[in-house]
């Protein structure tokens, strides 16, 4: 059996990877699992109480239940999950790596000017492009509480040193219209991981949260090519 480990990001919960779970628990002989973190879910006022060491903790306990009842475990962690996976793969004997919108750095100014703009048109007009998601970012900006903002930056400092010792075939995939992470992150992990197969890959008209936009089906079937393919068959086609 093949197990894959999806985590979402801070403040998310598994609706974030929502797509590439379902696609990848279609295929015969896989075991797809994407945990809750602490505090995190719908009640956003949960994380006041929430630390990184449990997210950590939560993410190897989950990992380890994949390993014990199968023969590989693929991780894909999306924007500060792809931080807790890059911890994972350089801890554990992961077989494969995908990053999204990993938060190495976060906060990407120009774009997030752009998103500002965006959201007082929608407040005046009511109008928005259809992967914007103003409302969902407005309730997380107000309801997250600053002790759990805190705790994503120490996640984010203690786990970026683990990148370095990565080894494992890895997949990195940004999108360039990301206003929380910039492709700043994507090179830093790209140019850091130290695998020998590795790829970064661009999306140009996808937003933060990757799955829930545009071009969420060609991501979701880059990703599947990762997975699925042998080495030596992805060399072929890229």
């Amino acid at each position: 059996m093949i197990g894959c480990l999806c985590i979402h990001g801070f403040t998310g919960d598994p609706w974030e990877v929502e797509p590439i779970c379902q696609e990848l628990q279609k295929l015969d002989g896989w075991l797809v699992y994407s945990p809750v973190l602490p505090g995190h879910g719908k009640e956003l006022s949960a994380l006041k109480g929430a630390t990184y060491e449990e997210w950590v903790y939560t993410v190897e306990v989950a990992f380890e239940e994949l390993q014990k009842r199968c023969t590989d475990v693929y991780v894909i962690g999306f924007s500060m999950g792809g931080m807790l996976a890059t911890y994972i793969a350089a801890r554990y004997s992961v077989k494969k790596l995908v990053l999204l919108n990993a938060a190495a750095y976060y906060f990407n100014p120009k774009q997030f000017l752009k998103d500002m703009i965006a959201a007082v048109r929608y407040h005046l007009t009511g109008t928005q492009e259809d992967d914007q998601l103003i409302d969902l970012y407005e309730k997380k900006f107000r309801e997250t509480p600053f002790a759990a903002l805190a705790q994503f930056l120490q996640l984010v400092q203690k786990t970026k040193p683990y990148a370095s010792k990565i080894r494992v075939p890895t997949l990195i995939i940004q999108g360039e219209m990301d206003g929380l992470v910039p492709m700043k992150s994507a090179y830093h992990l790209y140019d850091i991981i130290e695998s020998d197969e590795k790829e970064l890959i661009a999306m140009k008209r996808s937003r933060h949260m990757i799955f829930h936009g545009y071009e969420a089906e060609e991501v979701i079937n880059q990703i599947k090519d990762f997975l699925l393919e042998t080495s030596q068959e992805r060399k072929k086609t890229t």
